[in-house]
């Protein structure tokens, strides 16, 4: 299985190299830490990504501080943004606020006193721009895409107007990392550059890198906030799922995204008072997509039949092992809680659940035949599909032979094809499939995810590549105009609108069937650190290598 399907825009640019010589920093706090001898228990984070790049480039994909998430220790946001609970306000950080205008396409942020780097000199206005012109100069860098129109400082103000309203991808901005202009604008091409010393307002500084390990360590003095209580972060790279799931099983791990199958039985049975799973849901979702080019699956009446057949739970149960992709229920295909601030009232509350009954008997009404186990369309022949996925995505697989057992239900006969990944994924972009499980893109409000399903400006003729979604050839102009009616919307009225046209296509259309939330979850062990987010208290997601890891660790406390 591959960790994370998340269509995140791809960073080019990544500089290969095998291993940097461990470099030691030369800063003071080091030194001070070093001298006093004390024993300091570290955090022991875990990832199975194999060979990293020794790379500490917080833009490149590819870099060991991406791969791992040490880059989020280092580098602050502007705010911290909750992807769990997406509705709620985002947490001042180096902005104590900020103020949207212009319809969302101007925002002025107001910069924290009293912030230093970690190298000890001040963060300014000017810093704060730079981290956003940057990214207008060098689009290699933008992996949000932000289309940034102009930078300005006025005072303790920092002024970024965009050519488009941002209401929909203000959680982007706000997650914008602050960079020290002095040393970026020094570098020869920040789009390559290693950072062998990489400076940052964040609370660690990089001790040492190797090929498989990065070790960081909490500065004594000027972080801006209270010091975090761990005072050491050992990150290690795992070969694979199998060597990262032994570090954890026996305690080498303390904290980790990895796919476990029987999670319960083979990692938190083992030392249930301190294994724990937590796995909220973002908004962003796996599921069957549809080949709408290809009859009789053009026939939405056809579509919302198979997905009335699909058993979810046992998705969630068997294929993804009880807890690693979220339920998706909701007939909206939002997932929830992450979503239910965004379901309009009309589906609020309703579920999506088994009905045979009820999908032979709209079949029959729109003219499909059940004749014994074979169910024909409107001209009398059978209705036979093939559900791809790659060989080696085992829940996927599993998540197919489950759905082909569904279709049999109502007469469908299924196929399930175990693809080579490289043809599957030309496949996929170019429309060459019938049916196959894949994911959507997440973001703040709902737009990101219906963008991806039904967008009519990402639709491509059959053989030609779509790389930004709408991979089920979906072609509704009303789908395409509500998107950029909600995207651009006045006023919060007509946003409604637009999300109620979007659900209404979403249940009646349905261009994709979501079965699967995308989650923010990680493994962690309380044996030596307490103060967790939980399903209690989800203060922010768990993953190691996403922004809000930060406001995980400095909520950390020891266990002793």
């Amino acid at each position: 299985m591959r960790l994370n399907r998340t269509a995140a825009a791809a960073i080019a640019g990544g500089l290969a190299i095998t291993c940097l010589a461990a470099c030691s920093s030369t800063n003071a706090s080091h030194k001070a830490g070093a001298s006093t001898g004390a024993k300091v228990q570290p955090l022991r984070i875990g990832m199975p990504d194999g060979q990293i790049t020794a790379n500490n480039n917080p833009y490149l994909s590819s870099s060991a501080s991406s791969a791992l998430g040490y880059r989020f220790m280092i580098y602050e946001p502007i705010a911290m943004v909750n992807e769990t609970k997406p509705a709620d306000p985002a947490k001042p950080w180096l902005a104590t606020k900020w103020d949207w205008t212009n319809n969302y396409k101007t925002i002025t942020l107001t910069v924290r006193d009293g912030v230093k780097f970690s190298d000890g000199s001040a963060m300014t206005p000017a810093d704060v721009a730079y981290s956003f012109q940057i990214l207008k100069d060098k689009s290699a860098l933008n992996y949000n895409a932000l289309p940034i129109d102009s930078v300005s400082t006025t005072g303790n103000t920092v002024t970024v107007n965009f050519t488009d309203s941002m209401f929909v991808s203000q959680a982007k901005v706000l997650k914008t990392f602050v960079i020290p202009k002095a040393q970026w604008s020094a570098m020869a091409d920040p789009t390559t550059d290693v950072v062998k010393n990489p400076i940052g307002t964040g609370p660690y500084t990089l001790k040492s890198i190797t090929s498989q390990n990065a070790d960081l360590v909490a500065r004594t003095t000027g972080y801006w906030q209270a010091l975090p209580k761990v005072k050491e972060l050992l990150y290690t790279s795992y070969t694979d799922n199998n060597a990262q799931t032994t570090a954890l099983e026996a305690g080498q791990s303390e904290w980790s995204y990895v796919f476990i199958a029987k999670a319960q039985q083979a990692y938190v049975a083992k030392d249930p008072a301190h294994n724990h799973l937590f796995f909220p849901p973002n908004m962003s979702a796996d599921g069957l997509w549809i080949n709408t080019t290809v009859k009789p699956f053009n026939d939405p009446v056809l579509r919302q039949a198979m997905s009335m057949v699909v058993n979810r739970e046992d998705i969630f149960n068997i294929g993804e092992s009880g807890y690693f992709k979220p339920l998706v229920d909701s007939i909206t295909g939002l997932p929830t809680p992450a979503g239910t601030p965004f379901i309009v009232d009309k589906y609020k509350g309703q579920t999506a659940k088994v009905d045979v009954a009820g999908a032979i008997a709209k079949l029959k009404a729109a003219g499909y035949t059940l004749t014994g186990n074979v169910l024909k369309d409107k001209t009398g022949k059978p209705v036979t599909i093939t559900l791809t996925d790659p060989a080696g995505w085992s829940d996927y697989q599993t998540d197919l032979t489950i759905i082909a057992d569904n279709f049999s239900k109502i007469g469908i006969k299924a196929k399930v094809d175990a693809a080579d990944e490289n043809k599957w994924t030309t496949d996929i972009a170019s429309g060459n499939f019938q049916a196959a499980m894949h994911w959507t893109n997440g973001g703040s409000t709902p737009y990101d995810y219906y963008e991806n399903i039904m967008d009519g400006a990402n639709l491509k003729p059959i053989g030609t590549q779509s790389q930004n979604g709408n991979y089920g050839r979906y072609n509704n102009p009303a789908a395409t105009a509500a998107l950029k009616a909600y995207a651009n919307a006045p006023d919060d009225a007509s946003r409604l609108t637009a999300l109620t046209t979007l659900e209404d296509l979403m249940v009646n259309d349905v261009p994709m069937i979501a079965t699967s939330a995308g989650n923010l979850g990680a493994e962690y062990s309380t044996k030596n650190w307490v103060g967790w987010p939980d399903d209690s208290n989800s203060y922010a997601g768990a993953q190691p290598t996403i922004p809000e890891a930060l406001d995980v660790v400095l909520h950390l406390t020891p266990a002793k």
